[in-house]
């Protein structure tokens, strides 16, 4: 669940360009909705590009059933938006094309790095 949300304003009033911080931990779980508020899945980690030090990919969890038979799908960071007030993330994909969606298990993770992984995921989710 969202908790660690840092406001960033200075003691002039101005908001910072880093108005809102979340640590990774207090995104772990959080819902991913569509924008006809369908659940989507769950944030279950994220990915850093540690060269560009920024968030590629939040790996969310969706499919399954309590937990069971979850498959794991990779989605471009910038992808989802952040919906504080609803403490959720948003991503404009309808609930089958996230089914239908470059997805793996959770003991065969994908090679992240593979740049013809990256460009299909990357294409997948492009508007």
């Amino acid at each position: 669940m969202i908790t660690h949300l840092n406001s960033g304003a200075s003691a002039a009033g101005n908001i910072s360009p880093h108005a809102l911080l979340l640590s990774a931990d207090s995104i772990t779980g959080d819902e991913v909705c569509n924008m006809q508020d369908e659940k989507l899945g769950k944030i279950q980690d994220i990915m850093l590009d540690t060269t560009e030090g920024k968030i590629r990919y939040a790996v969310l969890s969706a499919g399954g059933f309590l937990g069971m038979g979850d498959r794991l799908f990779a989605v471009p960071w910038q992808a989802l938006k952040l919906d504080a007030a609803n403490k959720r993330f948003m991503l404009d994909v309808d609930a089958e094309r996230i089914k239908n969606a470059p997805g793996f298990d959770k003991d065969s993770w994908p090679n992240m790095a593979d740049a013809s992984w990256n460009s299909t995921v990357e294409s997948y989710y492009a508007r």
